[in-house]
């Protein structure tokens, strides 16, 4: 260490000796009560939608007709094992189980994967996964290219904070705003790289 820069440093700390900095409090005071009747759906869609993400409003009758537009009569489309068959009702469909799990050659060979979703938190338009029956393994959201995800307005929680107090920790938990981007390189936005490139949400009434 050369003497000026000694000399700083020595400066500096006797600066701060005399004159200590007050400790940063941060408040805690979250609303961490349980989601109590509906949440704010619009404000999640709004949330949802400025992630460049597509929601479509539709009711539960209008799944599967709504997912097939989506995804044009040719595709093959990935599903969990545990997904309502009436969701995909005349679409060509591959199912992921535990005991016959699709590779990642068959799941990047699809066009889109259909999921439900454990929850929806409408302060973030983030859509959180646990692995439950409608949603699968992770890799089975993280290697199509295209994902479409069932949300009814009654998963919606307000709050970062609600959505922590309904879901258990000891599941695997993936939480997604909008399609998979990352501006690391340059400040430049690029879409699908850690995941799908296109993410379609049906926020289901009723």
């Amino acid at each position: 260490m050369t003497e000026t820069r000694r000399l700083v440093l020595d400066r500096i700390r006797g600066a701060l000796a005399a004159a200590p900095a007050e400790p940063v409090r941060v408040p805690r005071d979250y609303e961490r009560a349980p989601a109590c009747g509906p949440a704010d759906s619009e404000r999640f869609a709004e949330m949802v939608a400025e992630y460049r993400a597509q929601v479509l409003r539709v009711d539960a009758a209008s799944i599967a007709a709504t997912i097939a537009t989506l995804v044009g009569p040719e595709a093959t489309v990935a599903i969990p094992s545990g997904l309502p068959p009436e969701w995909v009702g005349g679409i060509r469909i591959v199912a992921d189980d535990t005991e016959n799990p699709l590779t990642v050659t068959e799941l990047d060979g699809t066009d889109a994967v259909v999921t439900g979703c454990a929850l929806g938190i409408a302060a973030t338009g983030t859509i959180v996964l646990d692995a439950g029956p409608t949603q699968g393994r992770r890799a089975l959201t993280l290697v199509p290219d295209h994902h479409i995800c069932v949300v009814f307005t009654d998963q919606i929680v307000d709050t970062v904070p609600q959505a922590f107090a309904a879901l258990d920790p000891s599941r695997p938990l993936t939480f997604i705003s909008g399609p998979s981007a990352t501006s690391d390189i340059e400040l430049s936005r690029v879409e699908g790289v850690h995941g799908p490139r296109t993410l379609d949400v049906l926020l289901v009434t009723g």
